[in-house]
This record gives structure tokens, sequence and C-alpha cells, in this order.
């Protein structure tokens, strides 16, 4: 198909080209030859009267142009595939659709194992994949490759896509109960003297509570562990006196599984707030309208016991 004079198709070039920066890795991806992929790229030089990948030693580098142009050409094929995925009338029971949705493990178990189940009946053609957030999740996100996040709100805060709150919970300790069993409070003197097991979902948010941390107490927390998933928390805590710092919903679900011991936490914090983020470009799609209800309505019903 051409649009004043463009061959849209390769703009689905351009795309793996900006992305891969290799001739040859992008005709891979394109199931094309690599001489076709190369003339593609020579016909986009000519229209965009730039080079847009240039050779630096033996890699390619893009040019400033084909910097600016990767998050358009991104956005313009992702409502492109969205407004090709629009029917005439929506119906959840014969839709046929698959979904990325990136989300912590806790909310895996108490969240979307329900909706996965509902689904069945609901919308059997509705299939989720199910992931753990990336670590550069701005990256990831922009690339179109998540459909829907789960994440804390401080990390949603650098997403330029629409988002809504879920729930909001406060924070607490979580230690071994043999290991605490004459303790029933820590105080702060206890939080800095121990060990700390910290659950961390990117590259930078290892660092955010410790961030927050440090200019209202003066030191930091020891930090001996981290790790990417709640599941692994109690089996780091058990037969130690660590403690983790975890919201209340993870913890009470944990410390009902395990033999851990539940405790306040020695100072005051804003409580967690955790928000599902979808791309900008799915936002009016009925069906991921539809699927967003169904999370959030589903949340209603079965609150993460806090």
């Amino acid at each position: 198909m051409r649009l004043d004079r463009f061959d849209l198709n390769l703009l689905v070039v351009l795309d793996v080209l900006l992305e891969e920066r290799n001739v040859t890795r992008a005709s891979e991806r394109l199931h094309i030859g690599q001489s076709a992929t190369s003339a593609a790229l020579s016909r986009l030089r000519d229209y965009f009267e730039d080079a847009l990948l240039v050779q630096v030693g033996r890699r390619l580098e893009l040019t400033p142009l084909a910097q600016t142009l990767i998050g358009p050409v991104r956005e313009t094929l992702n409502h492109a595939r969205t407004t090709m995925a629009l029917k005439a009338s929506f119906d959840p029971t014969t839709a046929n659709r698959r979904f990325t949705v990136h989300a912590s493990d806790h909310m895996v178990e108490t969240l979307f194992a329900t909706v996965v189940r509902n689904l069945v009946t609901a919308a059997p053609g509705i299939r989720l994949d199910l992931r753990r957030p990336p670590k550069q999740v701005v990256e990831v996100f922009d690339r179109g490759n998540i459909d829907i996040l789960v994440i804390p709100e401080q990390y949603a805060a650098r997403l330029q896509h629409p988002q809504t709150l879920l729930f909001s919970d406060d924070q607490v300790c979580l230690g071994c109960k043999e290991n605490f069993k004459e303790q029933e409070t820590l105080s702060m003197e206890d939080y800095l003297a121990l060990g700390h097991v910290a659950v961390r979902f990117g590259e930078d948010s290892s660092i955010a509570f410790e961030d927050w941390f440090l200019p209202r107490y003066g030191q930091q927390r020891r930090v001996e562990c981290t790790v990417e998933y709640f599941g692994a928390v109690p089996h780091l805590l058990l037969g130690t006196r660590r403690l983790a710092t975890l919201h209340r919903s993870v913890a009470n679900r944990i410390a009902g599984q395990f033999p851990l011991k539940v405790f306040d936490a020695p100072f005051t914090m804003q409580p967690l707030k955790e928000v599902i983020v979808w791309p900008k470009y799915l936002d009016s799609d009925p069906c991921h309208q539809w699927l967003r209800s169904e999370i959030i309505n589903t949340l209603k019903i079965h609150r993460p016991t806090a």
C-alpha cells in the first residue's frame, strides 16, 4: 500500500532495522533475503534523504534523524495493528486475542490466576502471556512489547501511557518466626542492625527504597540479598535473623504459607500504590477495554488479603 508516494510496507522494515541496527539480523526477523532488506534500506534512505544507518567500525549506528524516527514508527505500526484487530462489534465469547501481561508473581497468584480462570467461560479465546516486569521497563514498554503492566506507582511514573490506581497498601516487615519468637515489635535500632532481603523489579528499583530511607534516617539498612520475585523471599528468611520489608498483603500471604512473623514497620512510609498501565494505542481497543475492566472488577471482588 502507498500513501503520499511512500510504500507503507517499508515501515515494517524500518522498524526492525532501527531496533536491530544490523541488516542480517533484520532480514532474519523479517523472513526475507538480506538483499531485499538492503534494497528496502536503500529506498528508505532515498525517501528520507538521510543515511539512517551508518557504518562505525564493525557496527551500524543510527543517524540523528533515525533516532527521532524510532518512537513515531513504532507507534504508527502499533496503531495500525490495533486498527486491523477492530471489529464492527465486540463479543468476548468469540474474541480471539493474545495479550502480554507483566506483573509480579504476587499479583499473578492473587489476581491474574482468578482472571485466567474467569476467562475460561467469559472469553475462552482471550489468552494471557504472564511475565515478570522487565528490567528495562520503559524501553520494553515503548517498543510495544507489553499490553498490560501492573507495577508500583513510582516506577510507572516514567511511562507516558494511560494508567490507573489498582490499590494502596502499607509496608510491614517479615521475619523467621522461630528466630523472632521472643520479639513482638521491631525498633529502629533492630531494623538497622539486622540484615535485609530486598525485592527488585528493575535496574534501579532496588535503590528506590534506599533513596527514600537515607535522607530521613541518615544511614542505610544492610541489604544482604536481592531477588526479582516474591516467591523466593520466605526461603531467604527462614533460619535467619533477616528481615524483608513488603506491602502488607504480600507479607500476610507469605506468613500464611510459611513459619514467618509479620511486624509493623518501625517507621512511617507512604502507602505503596499499585497501578495498571497500558499502551496509548490500545486505549480505545474494545477487547483491551473489556480485559482491563475484568482485571479491575476481579480485584474489587478478590482483593489481595490485607
